[in-house]
């Protein structure tokens, strides 16, 4: 049989029923469609929350005062309440540990803001110029803090673009105005860049002032302690032997033998990504899992309708057995039918995919990127049901007795 005869014969096939074809091929358009857009989703969240992670500074450490504990509760814990961190341990650091590239000692606490007749509740960090460097944070108006102005304990803050809003109004110059934190009047001398986040550590939602400042009239305690240090290491491949550094000296000087009872912890950011990573992948691969139930129930339907198809056309199968076609000809005929559908299938769910992919993102605003693998994948898939379910109709096809088949009425 011609490939050209084949491919005839396959549309006229099809073409005969075409609400049935179009009813069998559904089940694989709406699962194909779903399989790539749940796997898109997936790997658009796993997009943002590595980003929104790496957007906290570049190959960072964080330290921060406390036993140690598990990732999840290093990161909420410990920060502002124990007091076993000093500046004096930012400076041995950054004396002792070559790979480090830059350190910024931060006390961070929430208080109470006010401004005109406005207030907000928001997380003041105290901070010195190398703030910047390492978080990644960028000045839109004005001026960050000055060494300076930390040692001469000028009271004079920046703030991210959303307490700018909410104590200024939308868009209103900031600059030159005076806010309370805790009582205390500041200057406000300059506005961060907007980097985008949500949370109680949204970037956006904080207020910067003098480290020293911060220490002396709003902590109420000149000894030193800070709630963080921030690390930043000169490269990735460096960040386990700058953690395994900094954990040495800091036991050390903190005259600790027993590594288990350390006073402090340290946050890998490297860490922090793979677990992201591994659980977004786990959450795209039960997402795609489900939206593939439906891929098998269109295969089952393929099967159902060639095997209809099959008792429908007996008489015509054992016509083109009597007339000397081969077991191999039927089963190309009917196989070339069954993939026929699914490759119609998935070219329109695809189509589909990629439209529930568009909608999300504009309706939902959820993060979703199309990749090539889940249309390969959904290609695949679907092509090896269309072989998969429609064997068995075509073997069965091509095992019809010719003389049997010609009486089948």
């Amino acid at each position: 049989m011609l490939i050209s005869d084949l491919f005839q014969e396959t549309y006229w096939a099809l073409s005969a029923n075409k609400i049935r074809s179009f009813l069998t091929i559904l089940g694989i358009v709406i699962g194909i469609g779903s399989v790539i857009a749940m796997i898109s989703i997936g790997q658009g969240a796993q997009n943002s929350i590595t980003s929104s992670i790496q957007s906290a500074g570049a190959n960072l450490l964080t330290i921060i005062p406390g036993a140690q504990r598990g990732v999840g509760i290093q990161v909420s814990g410990g920060r502002g309440n124990a007091t076993t961190l000093t500046e004096s341990d930012a400076t041995a650091i950054s004396q002792n540990v070559s790979l480090v590239k830059t350190l910024s000692p931060e006390l961070s606490r929430r208080y109470q803001v006010t401004a005109k007749g406005t207030n907000t509740n928001t997380q003041v960090t105290g901070a010195l110029p190398a703030y910047l460097q390492v978080h990644n944070v960028q000045i839109d108006q004005g001026s960050f803090i000055t060494s300076e102005q930390n040692t001469s304990l000028n009271k004079v803050a920046v703030l991210g673009p959303t307490t700018r809003d909410d104590l200024f109004g939308p868009g209103n110059d900031a600059i030159g105005q005076t806010i309370k934190i805790s009582g205390q009047e500041f200057k406000v001398i300059g506005i961060t860049l907007t980097k985008g986040g949500t949370g109680f550590n949204n970037p956006d939602d904080a207020i910067y002032v003098p480290l020293a400042a911060a220490e002396h009239f709003l902590a109420g305690d000149t000894t030193g302690y800070v709630s963080t240090l921030a690390v930043s290491v000169a490269d990735q491949t460096s960040m386990d032997a700058a953690q395994n550094q900094i954990t040495d000296l800091l036991l050390a000087r903190h005259k600790i033998s027993d590594p288990t009872l350390a006073d402090f912890s340290i946050i890998n950011q490297a860490d922090i990504v793979a677990s992201a990573s591994t659980v977004t992948q786990t959450f795209t691969i039960l997402l795609a899992s489900v939206a593939g139930i439906s891929l098998l129930v269109g295969g089952i339907g393929i099967m159902n309708m060639m095997l209809t198809t099959v008792t429908e056309r007996t008489r015509e199968i054992g016509l083109r057995k009597a007339i000397g076609a081969q077991k191999k000809d039927v089963t190309k005929q009917f196989l070339a039918e069954a993939v026929s559908l699914t490759f119609l299938g998935g070219l329109i769910g695809v189509g589909l995919g990629w439209l529930m992919t568009w909608a999300v993102q504009t309706f939902a605003n959820i993060a979703a990127q199309i990749s090539l693998f889940s249309i390969l994948l959904a290609f695949g898939v679907s092509a090896a049901i269309g072989i998969i379910f429609g064997y068995y109709p075509a073997r069965r096809a091509a095992k019809l007795n010719p003389i049997e088949a010609l009486r089948y009425e």
